[in-house]
Parts: structure tokens; C-alpha cells; sequence
């Protein structure tokens, strides 16, 4: 058999992760602290794991509705309303295995064989594959660490032609921690405003966000509802990963589609994630708050502790993740995490994972205990050293 001939082109053109590559390297050495993978520490709240035992003990074990329980999506309007001034009706919600089929869908709803995608880089690795695999063309956008990794009006302008469908917005952002405030968004809805160009908002790190500007949706920004699917879900903000639990909101047409093609492909969502989910999202505000809490004391202390060994990086506003500079070392992303693998067993991920403007960078996730994060600077700073390239006074 010619396998080579049989397989399809897009999905040969797809990159395999670079984030998996690293936490499976990571996994043989059972000493190894890693800070490679974004999954967040804490428990799923015990009123959460309650609610999807009870609803097993109940025999609540058979498909929902394709679009997920109307239960849940009536709670996922009320969610977004108090937390981010969304306005959405039921038939407006899909629910979905993750926020990650929930992009999926929406790319495959919407692009065409030739249509162009634009994707700020660096982002999260799931982006241009998925578009390749529609027979889309990913358009990217290189951001800069002086503008702190923000898309700019400008860069998008510069970007759209008649062929533009769709415009993916990945923030808070994954791996930079870069978010978009009021201001940002407003001079980006000024350039889309009179075209036909859609836009993906992957807002899965909505909730941790830092300082005294919250999160602000792209969707609420005046007629931006119309031409935005929101990407939500339960994985970071409940520390729900593993219960595989997201959601798209977005103009009824499109979520229309975007069911059909999920009923196809996948039914629907996990029935027991669904009930657990309606108890998160009734009774969790304080968890999140608890976890952000958590989260933020990590992050200056990871900032304070690279910045002053010489890995400079801006303040990360989103998410949980740095992304420092390791330039000082004159070695590229992989090679600089490779030899810190190797020589001091702590897994971080090069920053061209996230796209070829990530080279020079390295995510670091601070979802991990202070303990891990003490002894993961500590080794960082050591291999530093002894290299020659420790920041000294």
C-alpha cells in the first residue's frame, strides 16, 4: 500500500505538537519537574465532582440533545450576561467536547477551500492545522513583544484582502499571557466594522485575567455580536480538563451549522461533564476567585524570579503563562529547552511551538505548585550559570 498517496494533504501538512513532544520527554524522567503543560493544579471543586456522581447514581447516562442540555445552556446565558455583559438566547449555545472541538466547528462552518485565516501569533498550536485541514490558507500576524504581544489595528488592516473569511482572536492569550483591553478592541472592531470578515474569539482564559481591568468579550462591543463566535469552556477556569467541556456562542445560523456538523462527528458532549457544569457555573464564582488568587501570586513570583536571572519577559495580564526572552543564550527555542531538559530535568516548551514568531521565546506555565516553581527556578538559574549567560549586576 502507498500510504503516501492515500493520505490526505492537509492532514500531512500538520505539525505535530510541539507541546506533547516535550511533556512526553518529560514523562521518562521521573524526576523531572515540568511547567510544560497548561492544566491547572487545583481539584475540579468537590460541588462539582458531587453533582456529576450524583447525576451517575441518578442513571443520568444516556445522550442529550445535540446542542447539550437546555438546562445548561440557559445556564451558560445567565454566565455570560453576569460575568461579561453577553446577551445570548438558548438556541445561540452549543455545548461541545472541549473548547477545542468547539474551534473545530466554527473553522469548518465558515472556511472554504482558499480562504484565508488570520492568526496573531505566537498561539495556541490548534489554529493553523484545523484551517489546513478545511483547505483554508492561514494568514499569520508575527506580534511583538514591545507591543506586548497585542494584535494591533494596524497589523489587521494590513492583513485583510477580499479573500480574508476569518480573523482568529486568542485572547487572554496562550502562550504569551498577553491580553487586549477596552481600548484594543474597540481600534480592531474600527477595522472590521464594515466587512464581511468573521471572528473567532477563543476566550477559554476569560476568567484569569489580573489587575484591575477585567476581561472585556470582543462580542460585546457594539455590532461585534453579529460577527463573533465566542469560545468558552469549563477546562481552565473550574479546573475541569479532563471532563472535556466547552462551548461556542454565537449568531444562530452559525451555531446552526456548526451543531450539524457536531451531531455527525460527535452526537453530543459528555452527559455527566453537562450536569457537573450547571453546579459550576451556579455555585463556583468563589473558586474562581480563589484560583485566580492563587494564580496571580505565582506569576509575579515566576516574572520577578526570570527577570532577574536574565530571561527578560513583560508582565503577563492573562492566562498562566510567561514567555521569556531566552535569547541571552544564543541558542534557538528547542535547543535552549532541550539542553535545560537534559542537564537539569525541567520541561518548558519553545516558543516556536506557537508559531515561527514565538523563536527566541519559551512558555512557562505557572499552574503548579509554589514548591515546583521554587525548585524550577532554582534549576533554571543553575543552568544558567553554568553556561555563562546568568544576568550578573
Amino acid at each position: 500500500m502507498n500510504y503516501n498517496e492515500l493520505l490526505a494533504p492537509g492532514a500531512k501538512l500538520m505539525r505535530p505538537s510541539g507541546i506533547r513532544k516535550f511533556f512526553d520527554l518529560a514523562s521518562d524522567m521521573p524526576h523531572c519537574i515540568s511547567l510544560g503543560v497548561g492544566e491547572p493544579d487545583f481539584k475540579t471543586p468537590w460541588s462539582v465532582r458531587d453533582a456529576g456522581i450524583r447525576s451517575l447514581e441518578q442513571g443520568r447516562t444516556k445522550y442529550t440533545a445535540n446542542a447539550g442540555l437546555k438546562e445548561l445552556r440557559a445556564e451558560i446565558c445567565r454566565y455570560l450576561r453576569r460575568r461579561f455583559d453577553l446577551e445570548y438566547d438558548v438556541p445561540q449555545i452549543l455545548v461541545t467536547v472541549g473548547g477545542s472541538e468547539a474551534i473545530d466547528l466554527a473553522i469548518r462552518a465558515l472556511v472554504q477551500p482558499g480562504d484565508e485565516v488570520i492568526i496573531p501569533e505566537p498561539c495556541f498550536v490548534c489554529y493553523e492545522p484545523i484551517t489546513q485541514l478545511t483547505g483554508g490558507v492561514p494568514v499569520h500576524i508575527a506580534t511583538r513583544a514591545e507591543d506586548e504581544f497585542r494584535l494591533t489595528a494596524e497589523q489587521l488592516k494590513a492583513a485583510i484582502t477580499p479573500r480574508t473569511k476569518l480573523v482568529i482572536f486568542p485572547y487572554p492569550n496562550n502562550p504569551t499571557g498577553a491580553v487586549m483591553s477596552a481600548k484594543d478592541l474597540e481600534e480592531i472592531a474600527a477595522v472590521l466594522r464594515d466587512t464581511n470578515v468573521m471572528v473567532l474569539s477563543d476566550e477559554i482564559y476569560s476568567e484569569l485575567t489580573y489587575g484591575l481591568d477585567r476581561h472585556v468579550s470582543f462580542a460585546s462591543l457594539p455590532g461585534m455580536a453579529e460577527r463573533t463566535i465566542v469560545v468558552n469552556g469549563f477546562s481552565k477556569s473550574y479546573a475541569m480538563t479532563g471532563w472535556r467541556l466547552g462551548y461556542a456562542a454565537g449568531p444562530e445560523p452559525i451555531i446552526q451549522i456548526m451543531t450539524k456538523i457536531h451531531q455527525s462527528c460527535i452526537m453530543s458532549a459528555p452527559t455527566t461533564s453537562q450536569y457537573a457544569a450547571i453546579t459550576a457555573l451556579r455555585q463556583c464564582d468563589d473558586q474562581i476567585e480563589m484560583m485566580r488568587d492563587e494564580y496571580n501570586r505565582r506569576r509575579r513570583y515566576v516574572v520577578k524570579a526570570l527577570n532577574e536571572m536574565g530571561l527578560t519577559c513583560f508582565e503577563p495580564r492573562g492566562a498562566f503563562y510567561v514567555f521569556p526572552s531566552i535569547q541571552v543564550s544564543g541558542l534557538s527555542s528547542e535547543e535552549f529547552c532541550e539542553r535545560l531538559l537534559r542537564e537539569k530535568e525541567v520541561a518548558i516548551i519553545p516558543g516556536d511551538a506557537f508559531g515561527a514568531s514565538g523563536e527566541g521565546y519559551a512558555r512557562i506555565s505557572y499552574a503548579y505548585s509554589v514548591d515546583h516553581l521554587q525548585t524550577a527556578m532554582h534549576r533554571i538559574r543553575d543552568f544558567l550559570q553554568e553556561n555563562g549567560w546568568l544576568k550578573t549586576e
